[in-house]
């Protein structure tokens, strides 16, 4: 019986040791985090901020969302990977950075809970996390799913406004990608309309109108799908054509094999920001951001402009109201030659994902 009991005690610290080991190249193990994984997936939330700091593939060590990574043993709440920005996308006013309002919001700037800690049932792994907005006077809570068979996560925030007055606010999915993933090979694509360059036309924004994705900028030809050594324009904001359902955005990589993407309700995110960086020559960074904003101003400027292709730029939230808006991510693998995508369809449990229009036209279908 002893025996048995220490088989069964030393087969239990194996698994934990496998277990901690794995937690520990999820993400930055130093730092406060939630872990995912499954047999198709892993994914890390740093609770320094609330970002996603890490969504692989199993069995990969190619993360996407590796942008800004925090120092050795830095442990302070930061942007990076994919973050939120929340109550604002952008700078505040004079006044309110006096006061303590952070560029982009409160929520990379705050310490995140574990309000559930990762369990796994129905074939996916779930956990939850919160943080609240002590300027802003609201609070999100976010629920993640991972696929035990594909690596997709399905992710639903709530967001509360907890005191008693209603206010304006916007929140925005800022996922960044960068090296090594990221290189001039990697192709962005979407399904987005038209759109305008952020701060080239202000205060009339929509008066130079652009279309996805290529555009006339200063006199040369710019393929917004792709980065090389300019970076300019560097940000730019699109709306999505009224009878469509659902936003879609991708980044892939066809010499690592590897596609990213993100698909969501447009009434829900209505915009699609693309932010490019490049440093040195090299692309150092691609935002594939969506959310309910396109103007990268403070509140007062987005209250006077009120829309733009007549797409509210901010929401209201009322006092003690709750919203809910929901998202999936998603990774897969893709051909060496793959040529970028050119649609991409959602039903329950199904993701396809159509080539681009060439010689080739495939599709790649995730089941999760």
């Amino acid at each position: 019986m002893k025996k048995n009991v220490l088989t069964v005690i030393m087969l239990l610290s194996f698994l934990f040791a496998a277990i901690t080991s794995l937690h520990a190249d999820a993400g930055y193990s130093w730092r406060k985090q939630v872990v995912l994984e499954t047999d198709a997936a892993v994914v890390a939330i740093d609770l320094g901020g609330g970002a996603f700091t890490d969504f692989r593939m199993a069995g990969s060590e190619l993360n996407p969302l590796s942008w800004r990574p925090p120092k050795d043993g830095e442990t302070k709440p930061q942007p990076t990977g994919h973050f939120l920005c929340f109550d604002r996308w952008g700078q505040p006013s004079k006044a309110e950075t006096e006061n303590g309002m952070p560029f982009h919001g409160e929520a990379t700037s705050v310490e995140w809970k574990e309000v559930s800690a990762p369990v796994s049932s129905n074939g996916m792994a779930t956990a939850t996390v919160s943080c609240t907005l002590p300027l802003g006077g609201l609070t999100l809570e976010r629920t993640v799913g991972l696929s035990e068979k594909a690596a997709v996560m399905s992710v639903r925030e709530t967001i509360t406004n907890v005191k008693k007055l209603g206010r304006v606010y916007n929140i925005v999915q800022h996922p960044s990608i960068a090296a090594p993933f990221l290189d001039e090979s990697v192709i962005v694509d979407c399904n987005a309309s038209k759109g305008f360059i952020q701060g080239h036309s202000w205060p009339e924004p929509d008066s130079y109108t652009i279309y996805w994705p290529e555009i006339a900028y200063k006199g040369k030809y710019v393929d917004l799908r792709r980065l090389y050594g300019d970076h300019n324009p560097g940000v730019t904001s699109f709306v999505f054509d009224e009878k469509l359902e659902y936003g879609w955005v991708t980044a892939s990589n066809a010499a690592k094999n590897l596609i990213i993407g993100y698909i969501w309700k447009i009434d829900e995110y209505p915009w699609l920001n693309i932010w490019r960086n490049a440093e040195d020559g090299k692309p150092s960074a691609r935002g594939i951001e969506f959310g309910t904003t396109g103007l990268h101003r403070p509140f007062a400027d987005m209250i006077e402009c009120g829309t733009i292709f007549d797409i509210p730029l901010y929401e209201f939230i009322d006092a003690q109201e709750t919203i809910t808006k929901s998202y999936i991510a998603f990774q897969t693998e893709i051909p060496a030659d793959f040529e970028g995508v050119g649609d991409i369809s959602h039903q329950k449990g199904l993701i396809t994902i159509s080539e681009s229009k060439g010689s080739k036209n495939r599709t790649i279908k995730i089941t999760y």
